[in-house]
């Protein structure tokens, strides 16, 4: 079962669950403040000395943790970075049974310069059938901002930028294939814009 939240619930309800072992796969600086072990391929191990500090190496397939070791993973802005994607969900419904997962829409992982070199996926959700829909990353239109400034968008526009998923059980997806698919081109749908913007002022 996957559905949508939001990481406000999901911080709730963790601050009430004391005794949880609970994983933040893919942490970097930002790690989730319940997390009690934190996992990344790139050691953060200073950054978060207060807290347990798995390094992944990068070319490991296998999680380095027992089956059913954590009552709860999360998983940040990192399936759309992973090579083997059906390995990986495979890997994190093994080491625990609930987790929360958050994965930019199409709409925001286009907007950033740096997903064209470090996304390899895409996503959807569909709401009827509750499950992810996958694809290869496809680039709809020019990027026009930094993952920074793409981050000060998301607090605004969050809802439109961020899927926010609680799968419990199992998560559920679909590897869909990419077809008839057409580049956006932005600028000449600017000067479109600018043309209508003319013409109604001098009319």
């Amino acid at each position: 079962m996957i559905k949508r939240t939001s990481l406000k619930f999901i911080n709730n309800f963790l601050s009430t669950k004391n005794n949880w072992k609970i994983l933040d796969i893919g942490c970097g600086f930002d790690a989730n403040r319940y997390a009690t072990t934190l996992c990344d391929i790139t050691d953060h191990s200073e950054h978060h000395k207060d807290r347990n500090f798995v390094k992944l190496e990068k070319d490991s397939k296998k999680l380095p943790f027992e089956d059913n070791e954590f009552d709860f993973v999360i998983a940040s802005h990192v399936i759309e970075h992973v090579e083997h994607i059906e390995l990986f969900i495979s890997e994190i419904q093994r080491i625990a049974k609930k987790g929360y997962l958050e994965l930019p829409t199409k709409l925001e992982d286009n907007l950033c310069f740096e997903n064209r070199n470090e996304h390899k996926w895409q996503v959807d959700f569909d709401d009827v059938e509750m499950k992810i829909l996958i694809s290869e990353r496809f680039e709809f239109f020019h990027p026009i901002f930094s993952v920074n400034t793409a981050q000060k968008f998301r607090e605004i526009f969050r809802t439109s930028l961020v899927f926010e998923l609680y799968w419990e059980d199992k998560i559920n997806y679909e590897i869909v294939k990419n077809e008839n698919l057409q580049k956006l081109n932005l600028l000449k749908m600017f000067k479109k814009f600018i043309t209508k913007k003319i013409r109604y002022m001098i009319s």
